[in-house]
């Protein structure tokens, strides 16, 4: 483990022990990573949208202050929360927009490209986030890694940490998702169940 890998888990621990301050000192090493998962949600964003990647991580970081228990002791776990607190904040903004404007087609979602939404990112997500919501209901830990690899940007080895687990799991519930997945979006936007969105 790197020096910085040890910092967040020393601080993750201390922050779950209650420290206060812990959490603030936390900010301060995750907060360039956290902002780059974020570039990363907004770089397909149209221009205008109300949520920009900082503004995106200071919310972040508003609903973790506002967590009670901690459950993370590692830095995997950890991105882990940031991913699903994310996805929560993109998918609501993608419905109050959505709400807006009623009778869109649903756009195509490339779950091959980490975090990186189409061009039509408020429908992809909340296709996706269907999609995935339904998948969740069948096999929640594939949908797990679904989430934590797109929406958070998780490597294949902090998903093994994250959910303890072994390499392999992770490639076959990677594999089982996108299979599911791609066929229950192909539905969502008419394309042939053969063809990749």
């Amino acid at each position: 483990m790197d020096a910085s890998s040890a910092e967040i888990t020393h601080l993750l621990k201390a922050w779950s022990g209650g420290d206060p301050v812990a959490l603030e000192r936390l900010a301060e090493q995750v907060y360039p990573e956290l902002r780059l998962i974020a570039r990363r949600y907004m770089k397909s964003e149209r221009l205008g949208n109300t949520i920009q990647a900082t503004a995106l991580v200071h919310e972040v970081y508003l609903r973790l202050v506002d967590v009670t228990t901690v459950n993370c002791q590692e830095r995997a776990q950890f991105f882990a929360m940031a991913a699903q607190m994310m996805r929560r904040i993109l998918v609501d903004a993608a419905r109050v927009r959505g709400s807006q404007k009623r009778g869109a087609m649903v756009a195509r979602v490339n779950l091959d490209e980490t975090a990186v939404l189409s061009p039509g990112p408020d429908r992809s997500i909340l296709a996706l986030d269907d999609a995935l919501t339904a998948f969740s209901r069948v096999a929640p830990r594939q949908a797990k890694v679904v989430e934590l690899r797109y929406f958070g940007g998780l490597t294949e080895e902090e998903i093994v940490v994250a959910l303890k687990t072994s390499p392999r799991t992770v490639r076959r519930d990677w594999d089982l998702a996108r299979v599911w997945l791609l066929r229950e979006l192909s539905h969502t936007t008419g394309e042939p169940s053969g063809r990749q969105p």
